[in-house]
């Protein structure tokens, strides 16, 4: 389990390196560009509203439960920034995310040691668009599976000292999904195949996704995690996820 852990937050960190290597660079530019924007909307509207929720969810708590407030607000602050920061996520890798599966493209190639094609221009993207996008709303419904739980348990007084951790862990599955599909999409592997996999390397698959949601909470950093993400969860799959997978999917075959 510890093993496992640590491997998911190295292929997590080895998305640093991995999006500055030569032929890889170009392909970075636009998830770059619109996590910027989102996020700085993100951090806009977290700043201006958080004292607003903050007073929301510690007048949830019952009267004799008052002296719990100086335990519970860093919490509740905890629980706040993963709420908004990963909502934003959300638009912003559904917005970029034929730019994403393009950069997964790339990186396995330059994983395997193939040679990274030509960059032929974002006109090339035409023909993935309505593949990622369709993805990548198969992704928000199972997200949105897990969310009325989450709310309920913030919400329920006692029940919501758990919260904070609970939606840390839910985002690090979530995020560990989102990044490990655009690889795995790129050799016609759907969401049923993708967490059969996760869940073969569940501690790998948390540990990784922790990483993310960790790096996510850092400013100027979390400018980078969606291609950061992207260049690891490539590499998760590459070296690891793909082992459970038939050649024929590996290469990219249809069925």
């Amino acid at each position: 389990m510890i093993k496992g852990l640590f491997q998911g937050i190295a292929y997590a960190f080895s998305g640093f390196s991995l999006i500055m290597k030569k032929g890889i660079r170009p392909f970075v530019l636009m998830p770059l560009l619109i996590n910027i924007v989102i996020f700085s909307l993100a951090i806009w509207l977290g700043y201006n509203q958080f004292d607003g929720l903050m007073e929301r969810m510690l007048g949830w708590l019952p009267g004799w439960l008052s002296w719990l407030e100086w335990l519970l607000w860093p919490l509740f602050a905890l629980l706040i920034l993963i709420a908004v920061y990963y909502s934003f996520s959300i638009v912003a890798n559904l917005i970029a995310s034929p730019f994403n599966s393009l950069l997964a493209e790339r990186v396995e190639q330059k994983l395997n040691g193939l040679p990274v094609p030509a960059f032929r221009g974002y006109k090339a993207l035409a023909g993935t668009i309505g593949k990622t996008i369709l993805s990548e709303l198969r992704k928000v419904l199972y997200m949105l599976k897990w969310l009325p739980i989450l709310l309920i348990i913030s919400i329920i007084p006692g029940l919501n000292f758990i919260a904070p951790f609970a939606w840390g862990l839910y985002g690090a599955w979530m995020l560990s999904l989102q990044y490990t599909d655009y690889a795995m999409g790129n050799h016609e592997l759907f969401i049923k195949d993708e967490l059969s996999l996760l869940r073969q390397n569940r501690s790998v698959s948390l540990g990784f996704g922790g990483a993310l949601t960790l790096l996510m909470m850092i400013p100027v950093i979390n400018f980078f995690v969606m291609p950061v993400g992207v260049a690891g969860g490539t590499a998760f799959w590459v070296k690891r996820l793909s082992n459970g997978v038939p050649i024929s999917k590996q290469l990219g075959e249809k069925p």
